[in-house]
């Protein structure tokens, strides 16, 4: 099954990666910037991951 991204999941992907280094911030206050770089990984592969699922429910 062929996963194809377009630029609408892209700005979905950039969106909910912003959103969850928010949420992650604010929940778990990072004292250093290993900590900031590390919420931002996570939110990056989460958002990833959602519009991965997404794309493959929707096929």
């Amino acid at each position: 099954m062929p996963i194809h991204f377009q630029s609408s999941h892209l700005v979905a992907v950039v969106a909910m990666a912003l959103l969850t280094a928010l949420l992650l911030a604010v929940r778990f206050r990072p004292k250093s910037w290993r900590g900031v770089l590390v919420e931002a990984l996570v939110a990056n592969v989460g958002a990833f991951a959602a519009v991965i699922a997404f794309e493959i429910l929707t096929a």
